[in-house]
């Protein structure tokens, strides 16, 4: 995990910034993923249907990356708040595990977006299968017993990112949760500029920052700096959405301000 430095030190945790993790099987892992041409191929074509047929915000390969930082900086910033964590602990895994877990499963989590936009976190569910049967593999570092857990925990999350059944894992809840956090307005550039005006897009083109940092009430706050009340929509409708029932939303307070609100309603949002 980080260091754990705080605000108070000028360090705030940017959902789109590279993370940095000591030696150990997350570090194996991530360095797998982003060398797998089979991964990487997926992430190419998963944007086809959302954005390119359907005019959704981008679902792929930025979208991941931005999604499987913000969950380790997520799951980071509870463990230095001594959140406790069920997904690995329960199946007798190891704790170096809970982030191999949300590693694997921030990457995959779209996949299924090849298949169809709609119901695409039931049709990531075969799809990640495969994957992850190879890449733990090649890991050479759980038998048989323990691949079949964390494939189970992986699929898990993977489901509960977008469905609505209710993650039981907080591995689960991270996950979901940072999948929303991606919502700055660089992520609707590609409708944008095809003319692309559906809410998700104007909602995303006024999210101009997000930041995640350890809180004073709680372990993890979420500053969002919006320029125009649109961007309520991504933080009232998507972010607080996917927190409620995540297993971390007691964890994770929520700050939207509006820096240019001129004349309109909402200049500051707490939750």
């Amino acid at each position: 995990m980080s260091d754990g430095t705080d605000s108070k030190n000028g360090r705030h945790y940017d959902p789109k910034a590279e993370h940095c993790f000591p030696d150990g099987p997350l570090n194996d892992v991530l360095e797998l993923i982003r060398a797998d041409e089979e991964i990487n191929a997926y992430l190419e074509a998963q944007n086809v249907n959302p954005v390119a047929r359907m005019g959704y915000n981008d679902h792929g390969a930025k979208h991941i990356e931005i999604v499987r930082n913000a969950a380790l900086r997520l799951y980071d910033l509870l463990k230095a708040g001594n959140v406790a964590f069920n997904g690995a602990l329960g199946q007798g895994l190891e704790e170096a595990d809970e982030s191999v877990i949300i590693a694997l499963a921030a990457t995959l989590h779209d996949i299924g977006h090849v298949v169809h936009r709609e119901d695409h976190s039931y049709y990531s569910i075969p799809l990640a299968v495969d994957i992850l049967d190879r890449i733990l593999d090649e890991l050479n570092r759980y038998d048989v017993a323990d691949r079949v857990k964390l494939k189970g925990e992986v699929l898990h999350a993977i489901l509960c990112h977008h469905a609505e059944e209710t993650p039981l894992t907080q591995e689960a809840g991270v996950v979901r949760v940072a999948d929303a956090l991606d919502m700055e307005r660089g992520r609707s550039r590609i409708p944008y500029e095809k003319g692309g005006r559906g809410i998700n897009t104007l909602s995303s083109q006024a999210i101009r920052r997000v930041s995640l940092q350890p809180g004073d009430e709680t372990p993890v706050l979420v500053e969002i700096e919006m320029t125009d009340a649109a961007g309520v929509y991504q933080v009232d409708e998507l972010l607080q959405h996917k927190l409620l029932d995540s297993r971390i939303e007691e964890y994770v307070r929520i700050v939207a301000i509006n820096t240019h609100s001129g004349g309109d309603l909402v200049e500051r949002i707490e939750m």
